[in-house]
Parts: C-alpha cells; sequence; structure tokens
C-alpha cells in the first residue's frame, strides 16, 4: 500500500472497473447495489464518482457494483494483480478485505488516513492468486470525528492491456425506452470514448427518430448514433442487424448487444470491455440481469441449457432473485462461489469481433433460444460464455410475463427443438415425448386450447425442415396471432369487470387451491381433472364465468374442475375467459399425441436436416438478403 498528496486522478488505461454511485434518477431502492451502510448511515453521494462517509460511521463498499469480482478476473483473465487506487479527504481508516470460496472474510490491507484538507492519494494491490474457484475483494471506510471523501476510486492494473472499441446493436420495439437507453450511453463521456458506433435497429410502428427525447440522444451521440428501419425481425432479425453492421461496416473489436426494454448501468458497457480486453482467450461477456420492478433485487446470476431435457435453468450455484435490500453481499455466502454459465441473455451481451466471425451469425428464429442457440455454438468452436458480476442491466423478469403462454408459446417451442436438434448429444425422444404430453394436458385442462395450438403448430412446423426458417422472420407472428384469435382464452379484456359476476362459491374454489403434492395424489387429481373435461359442461358457465382467478392461482388442479373462469394476465393488465370445450379438448390432445409420435419416429433424421442446414441458416450472405429485401 502505498500514499501520496496529489491534485490529478486515476488513469483511465489503467482502470478495470470504476468505483461507482447512483446516479440522481436512480431510486433509492438502487442504493444497497453501490453501498453497504448500517441503517443509522446516509453517505453524502455528491456525484456518480464521489460519495462522503459521515463522522463517526463505517461504510463498506462489498456491494454488487463496488467489490471486485476475483475470481472471474483469475480464471478467465491475464490479469494477476489488482490494484484499489483511491483519491480521499478526511480523516479516519481504509480497510481492504477479500473473501474465499464459502464467504468468509479475510483481511488484507488497512491504515489510518490523516488528510482533513487535502486530497491523498492511496493504492492497495491484492494478488489474485487465490481467487480459482471464488471470491470478491472490497474496501470498507472507517471514520472518526471527521468526515472522509472518497474523489474518485476504481480497481486497477499495472499490466498493459490494449485498448478496444466497442460497438453497440440494439433492436427495438419499444422506442420510448430506446431513447432512455441511448441517451444513458451517451451522458457519460469515458462509456462514449469506447463505443465507436451505435445501430438501433428500429422495427416498430411508431418510429425511434419520432419519439421525445431522441434530438437529446443525437446531441449526445452524434455521428456515432445509426438508426436503421426495417421490417419487424423479431430478436434474432434486430440483433443479427446489429452484429452485420458492426462487422461489415466498422473495425471494432467487440460488439454489444443490448435490449431496448432496459434501464442502463453505463459502466456495465466499460467493465465488459475492460474483460474482454484482459482475456487469455476470446470469451463471450455477458451481464446480469437486475429485475426492473424491484432495482435492487438480482434476478438472474447466470444460466445453462440442460442438452439432457432441452430446457434451459439457472447454472449450478447461481443465485436467482436476490434482494440486497435484504442481505448484503458480505452476507450472502452462495454469491462468493465462482459459477459457469453456457449462455448469458441478449438483454446485455459483448462478443468480441474473433467469436462472430468464427461461428457465424444468429439463427434466424425471430425470438426466444436464439442468445442459448448461438453460444452453445461458439462453445463448439472454443469460445465459452462468461457472465461477470458487477455488469448488469435492469430489465423486466421473465417471471412476470406470459410468453411460456401467449403467442410466444409458439417460438419457444419451435425454437427449443430446433437448438436440441443441433446441439444435444443425447437422445432426448422419450424425454420429449413425456414432456410434451404432460405439458399439453397440463394446458388443456386449465382452459389454454390457444397455448396448445400454436404449440402444435410450432412442432408441425419443426417437423417441415428448416428450409421455411428465414421466411418466418416476416410470417410466423401474423400467423400466430391469427391463430390466437379464434380461441377465446386469448382474448383479453381489461378487467373481471367486463364480464357479469362469477357464480362459484368462494369458499369451496379457496380449498381447490391446495397443490396435490404426492404422485398418487397427483394422478388421482389428473385423473378426476380428466373426466370433467370430457363432460359437456353446463351451458350457463359459457356466458358467465364461475369464478374469478388471478395470474398466481391458475393452476391446472383448480380450473381443471370447472367450467369457465376469467384468468388474469401474469402482469394484471387484462383478463381472459375461459370456457372448457370438451371437443377442442379431444382434438387438440389427439393433435399433439401424433406429432410427439412423430416427433420421436422421425427424430435422428431431423437432427441431421438441421445441422446440414446450419452454414446456410448462418451465413452472412443469407442474412445480406433479408436485410436487403426490408424496408
Amino acid at each position: 500500500m502505498t500514499e501520496h498528496s496529489s491534485s490529478g486522478g486515476i488513469d483511465p488505461s489503467k482502470v478495470l472497473q470504476r468505483v461507482i454511485l447512483p446516479r440522481d434518477e436512480d431510486p433509492l431502492d438502487v442504493r444497497p447495489l453501490y453501498l453497504d451502510e448500517p441503517d443509522n448511515v446516509h453517505s453524502h453521494v455528491s456525484s456518480r464518482r464521489s460519495v462522503t462517509v459521515p463522522a463517526s460511521a463505517k461504510v463498506s463498499f462489498a456491494s454488487y457494483f463496488n467489490a471486485f469480482p476475483a475470481s472471474y478476473w483469475k480464471r478467465w483473465t491475464v490479469v494477476e494483480e489488482v490494484v484499489l487506487r483511491l483519491r480521499v479527504r478526511g480523516a479516519g481508516r481504509l480497510d481492504v478485505y477479500r473473501s474465499k470460496p464459502n464467504g468468509d472474510p479475510i483481511h488484507l490491507d488497512g491504515r489510518p488516513i490523516r488528510a482533513a484538507e487535502d486530497w491523498t492519494d492511496v493504492e492497495f494491490r491484492v494478488s489474485l492468486k487465490p481467487f480459482e474457484d471464488g471470491g470478491w475483494i472490497w474496501f470498507d471506510v472507517f471514520t472518526d470525528d471527521h468526515t472522509m471523501e472518497i474523489g474518485e476510486a476504481a480497481w486497477t492494473t499495472d499490466q498493459v492491456i490494449a485498448p478496444q472499441k466497442v460497438a453497440i446493436g440494439m433492436t427495438t420495439m419499444r422506442p420510448v425506452d430506446a431513447v432512455i437507453a441511448l441517451r444513458a450511453l451517451g451522458e457519460d463521456p469515458v462509456v462514449l470514448d469506447v463505443v465507436q458506433k451505435v445501430f438501433v435497429a428500429d422495427q416498430g410502428a411508431v418510429k425511434v427518430r419520432d419519439t421525445e427525447g431522441y434530438a437529446e440522444a443525437v446531441r449526445l451521440l452524434g455521428d456515432k448514433l445509426e438508426v436503421i428501419e426495417q421490417d419487424n425481425l423479431g430478436g434474432s432479425g434486430g440483433f443479427t442487424r446489429g452484429l452485420y453492421e458492426a462487422i461489415e461496416h466498422t473495425d471494432v473489436d467487440q460488439i454489444m448487444l443490448m435490449d431496448d426494454d432496459i434501464r442502463l448501468e453505463p459502466d456495465a458497457v466499460l467493465r465488459s470491455n475492460a474483460f474482454a480486453r484482459a482475456a487469455a482467450q476470446p470469451v463471450i461477456v455477458g451481464s446480469h440481469m437486475l429485475n426492473l420492478q424491484a432495482r435492487a433485487r438480482l434476478h438472474s446470476m447466470g444460466e445453462v441449457v440442460d442438452l439432457a431435457s432441452g430446457y434451459w435453468r439457472a447454472a449450478p450455484g447461481a443465485v436467482t432473485d436476490h434482494d440486497f435490500g435484504e442481505e448484503s453481499l458480505r452476507e450472502t455466502e452462495e454469491l462468493h462461489l465462482r459459477i459457469n454459465s453456457t449462455y448469458n441473455g441478449w438483454w446485455m451481451c459483448l462478443f468480441p469481433r474473433e467469436v462472430v466471425q468464427r461461428t457465424g451469425y444468429p439463427l434466424p428464429l425471430f425470438i426466444k433460444w436464439d442468445d442459448a442457440e448461438y453460444s452453445l455454438r461458439a462453445l463448439e468452436n472454443g469460445y465459452p460464455t462468461v457472465s461477470l458480476p458487477g455488469s448488469a442491466v435492469w430489465h423486466m423478469p421473465w417471471t412476470d410475463k406470459n410468453d411460456a403462454t401467449d403467442w410466444q408459446a409458439y417460438f419457444h417451442t419451435r425454437n427449443r427443438l430446433v437448438l436440441a436438434a443441433l446441439h444435444s448429444p443425447y437422445d432426448i425422444r422419450s424425454t420429449l415425448l413425456k414432456q410434451g404430453l404432460k405439458l399439453s394436458l397440463r394446458h388443456l385442462l386449465s382452459m389454454e386450447y390457444s397455448t396448445v395450438a400454436v404449440q402444435q403448430k410450432a412442432i408441425e412446423d419443426f417437423l417441415a425442415g428448416p428450409s421455411k426458417l428465414f421466411e418466418s422472420l416476416r410470417t410466423a407472428l401474423p400467423e400466430i396471432q391469427a391463430l390466437r384469435k379464434t380461441y377465446s382464452d386469448a382474448q383479453v379484456l381489461p378487467s373481471a369487470r367486463e364480464f357479469p359476476p362469477p357464480t362459484f362459491d368462494m369458499v369451496r374454489a379457496e380449498s381447490m387451491l391446495k397443490p396435490p403434492t404426492n404422485p398418487a395424489t397427483i394422478a388421482a387429481e389428473a385423473a378426476k381433472a380428466l373426466v370433467h373435461n370430457l363432460r359437456a359442461p353446463e351451458e350457463s358457465t359459457t356466458r358467465r364465468p364461475q369464478i374469478n382467478v388471478p395470474a398466481t392461482n391458475a393452476r391446472w388442479f383448480l380450473l381443471g374442475n370447472l367450467d369457465s373462469a376469467t384468468v388474469s394476465n401474469a402482469d394484471g393488465s387484462g383478463v381472459a375467459f375461459r370456457k372448457r370445450d370438451p371437443k377442442e379438448f379431444k382434438q387438440l390432445m389427439a393433435r399433439a399425441v401424433r406429432n410427439y409420435r412423430r416427433l420421436g419416429q422421425e427424430w435422428p433424421r431431423l437432427k441431421k436436416v438441421y445441422r446440414d442446414a446450419l452454414p446456410e441458416l448462418t451465413s452472412v450472405e443469407a442474412w445480406r438478403k433479408v436485410f436487403e429485401n426490408s424496408v
């Protein structure tokens, strides 16, 4: 540790991760992501880089955004030693700690500060040698009878890491959100300095250029901003446009994709950029997802694809839905173990140029699974994905969406099958059959006929082969939306007040909400519900719902014993009137049995067909034709 008086700042070329504070527009509930403060202490944040700790207080920077995720840097980069550099003024003490993979803290270094009037530069050096399996580094501030001001702090390196520029690709259907993200990118000159180009694939009916705040975004970003208006080609078409423009029309070393419907922590751009520059080999650098509705919650830390089942899930050891407002980083042992992801969602994800050139472009899947498939394909070429702690955006959690049951169910189903055919080394035919029929029955018992209908169309389109995938970028969504309109469970009105009041005994309904818990009772309840669904419903229930069901209670063991119900959306924006239809039930179940049987029979052939088509589906030539024919 060294110290000297100085009027200068920290050399930006050495910075790996800046110590940052909330922005003025951030709500108070984000504060625990930046500072770990006792309930009776409130530090004064004067800027994004400056904070004053009050007298007689202890404040820790063992926080999500300001602790240094040392184990990830040890495992994936050439950095061997990290240097914490600070500019401080006041009186008190600075102490540096690290953690073990199990979360146990270890004091590393510290010293008193006596600089009441003058700024003093302080540095602490920490070797990354013991961090292979996990651990963070952080510092704490203690004050006595004086305050202590931190004017600037950063985790840095003395190793030479060549600078690299990044191009950002954003796809948007939500121009208001897109403009907010663009303005956040342009407000920090240090962030803007590493960004060479921002490509926005504008696919919405309301254009970004016509949105309030766009002029300010243009003023901030200047000629770095390029908005490309094109047909709605979904997320895969929009994100691929960003990759395509960056590869074909710039010389950047990195391309970052990001969603429009996010709230951006701009330093995530810098941290991803620095990590990729320092990587020992090219890696995809993913950012975490924080919950846009509960800003102190870490929603997604890292995901993997279970290739034996064909589903994504949280990575082994990953923490989900963690509230830093309730339990700090220091208190949460599970967060200190380094985890390994196999993909990262494209709410924010960075790709070295080499990865894109060797892996090709994303598949034309419109939405869903394109991010997972791309990382799996890159991994087969030797390029892993790292989900980097401390690099994150706020995004609406998928748990608050209806995307497993609405029109998106088509893309979930079809694209999952495409991914499994391309990348699963297992014979998953029996798994697909069991899972598929079980899921179909559950939806049918819940009177979600539209969901089963679009899922079966998805299977049939997958069975037809990959030849129409590019065409489906434009045709699949309108076809699915037209199909769903024919089913009452997909016709949403603003509120249950739009329908007659329910007739059902609410006390009886409450008793039916207890879920079956063991295989015997589950089988008995399913059999009972199945028999009920084969009988004709009471005629009056088609005009008047028996019950209003909130989204959280819309379970098969309740709905399977009813003739009708209004059911809320997951986000509370509306309700649909579900009506039991034995004829539809039988037809859709028979269709599901046929399709899953055929899927099992033709799986080996389909795997070969899709794998043979992969080079063409991901080629620059094929995507160029799509973009040339787009508005």
